[in-house]
């Protein structure tokens, strides 16, 4: 069942402002800046309002604007880029898991291995930001595989350099693995507020990181 509804919306704080830092530390309790990984699930209750975009993805309604601002940045430079995934529900993001469990066990490998390696590339159900509508995935309309081949199109070193203008961060940097628990993703894109954004990127370092200064 999707977590929608203006009600839920209002009581997780729309309309407020981004969290970022209280007394000198990341203010990890704030909607924004909400870890989300292995260690730290999606409480079952998480409320959320979900904007549908022109190409039928959806994000947390509180980030739509500054999508919607960095992506038409990115095409007055000439760019194309394109969000090829946004919000998902936990059903979705377990079919996606468990798509992948499959095809790792297709190596010959134990389901018990397989689920390892599944989960350095598709979060298991309840530990995906996309679950919280705060993520995209955004690639080159030109080339559009989710691969290292990324990082070297125009779109990609455009965003790359620019998304903390709009409170965007690369959430999986190619040496940050072994905290974030994910490999590279040079397509991932996470919402976390313009100050933080711009802290993270220019410090280079993650999320996970952030929260805990």
């Amino acid at each position: 069942m999707e977590r929608t509804g203006v009600k839920a919306f209002e009581e997780s704080g729309a309309g407020k402002k981004t969290g970022t830092m209280q007394n000198g530390q990341a203010d990890a309790s704030a909607w924004n800046l909400r870890l989300v990984n292995a260690s730290h699930p999606i409480p079952a209750s998480y409320p959320i309002d979900i904007t549908l975009l022109k190409n039928g993805q959806s994000v947390d309604s509180r980030i739509y604007r500054d999508l919607q601002d960095m992506m038409d940045a990115a095409r007055n430079q000439g760019l194309s880029p394109l969000i090829c995934s946004s919000y998902r529900t936990a059903d979705k993001q377990k079919s996606l898991y468990e798509a992948k469990v499959s095809t790792c066990m297709g190596q010959g490998i134990s389901r018990k291995e397989a689920e390892k390696q599944a989960a350095e590339w598709v979060a298991p159900p309840g530990t995906s930001e996309h679950e919280l509508g705060l993520a995209v995935d955004i690639v080159a309309q030109s080339y559009q595989l989710l691969d290292k081949g990324q990082e070297e199109t125009s779109e990609q070193k455009w965003l790359m350099k620019h998304c903390s203008e709009y409170g965007f961060i690369l959430r999986y940097p190619t040496d940050k693995s072994e905290i974030t628990g994910i490999g590279y993703e040079p397509w991932h894109y996470r919402y976390v507020g313009k100050e933080a954004a711009e802290e993270i990127m220019r410090r280079g370092i993650c999320l996970e990181e952030y929260v805990q200064m």
